[in-house]
């Protein structure tokens, strides 16, 4: 079932991609705002039991549903998955900023790109060059289809194979919500009631980040992959999306990272990657990249079914 709600899913977006989640996001900032307001003492024993109960009532709601509409008919409850993986997964979601820059870029229109891509960063660009601009968009398009895609289906699969139906994807999504909207707040602000938001955050992205890096090995060049991870990795701000940009840059041979201007202030990074400069052919090869990791996973998804059905 966690096949056939991945494919239907997926074929679903790129039919008719969900115009806009500003609605459910709505709902949500002012659910979880309901106990930020109630529960935030500022200490880290306050977040703990905010993050609890605001995890308790969506996953026990989605499981008492998904268990019901299996007891009737296991088809309705494959068509629940479906919807949550519509609305958690989004494949599609910030994929049009690529598009549009990558098209941008090859009609030499580099203020147009400029322009997408700092609407897509909220910050201003305008001051990169062409080679610059592809390389931040093939950044975000790694993690935006990490944090889309991959980390979303690692769960759901998980929790599914454990006969919890889609509560996985609601955990995911609803715990990187939260770490936004908790786990980012000042200290001064709001003390150390963001601090389990953050921490719960890291430990749920701490298998699907290594699977997906894994997962770019395969698909792409592996040798090159394998070093940039284990020697480039650690020197990133965030060591852990150190993981998937260096395996990422590894993979497609491609550098990334690199000091660049953004609102008019230079923004110190490290070198990751090997090879060559990045430029529109390796924004195309970025896709394929992306594609060939998520048609691997399907793979081995169908083996897996396969396998439990001769079992």
């Amino acid at each position: 079932m966690s096949l056939l709600s991945l494919i239907a899913a997926l074929l679903l977006e790129q039919l008719h991609p969900l115009a806009t989640r500003k609605y459910l996001f709505a709902w949500m900032d002012g659910y979880v705002d309901f106990f930020k307001y109630h529960l935030n003492a500022g200490e880290h024993k306050h977040g703990k039991i905010a993050w609890i109960a605001a995890m308790f009532f969506p996953l026990l709601l989605a499981t008492v549903i998904y268990w019901l509409l299996m007891s009737v008919q296991p088809a309705l409850a494959c068509l629940a998955s479906v919807i949550v993986l519509y609305l958690t997964m989004g494949f599609r979601r910030s994929s049009h900023y690529f598009t549009d820059i990558h098209k941008a870029l090859r009609k030499h229109d580099l203020s147009e790109a400029q322009e997408l891509l700092s609407q897509w960063c909220g910050n201003s660009c305008h001051e990169l060059s062409p080679e610059e601009v592809a390389r931040l968009s093939i950044e975000q398009a790694l993690l935006n289809s990490y944090r889309n895609v991959f980390g979303v289906v690692t769960w759901f699969v998980f929790f599914m194979a454990i006969g919890l139906g889609p509560v996985g994807a609601i955990l995911y999504r609803l715990g990187l919500f939260l770490n936004s909207r908790w786990g980012t707040l000042n200290k001064e602000e709001a003390g150390n009631f963001g601090d389990f938001a953050r921490q719960t955050c890291r430990l749920m992205e701490w298998l699907p980040l290594r699977l997906t890096a894994m997962t770019f090995a395969i698909v792409g060049d592996f040798e090159d992959t394998v070093y940039c991870w284990r020697t480039q990795a650690q020197s990133w701000p965030d060591p852990e999306e150190g993981i998937l940009l260096a395996s990422g840059a590894g993979a497609l041979g491609v550098r990334l990272g690199m000091t660049v201007v953004q609102d008019s202030a230079p923004v110190f990074r490290p070198e990751i990657g090997i090879d060559e400069e990045a430029d529109v052919d390796f924004m195309q090869s970025t896709i394929g990249l992306v594609w060939r990791a998520l048609v691997f996973w399907m793979i081995m998804l169908l083996l897996l079914t396969l396998s439990n059905l001769v079992g």
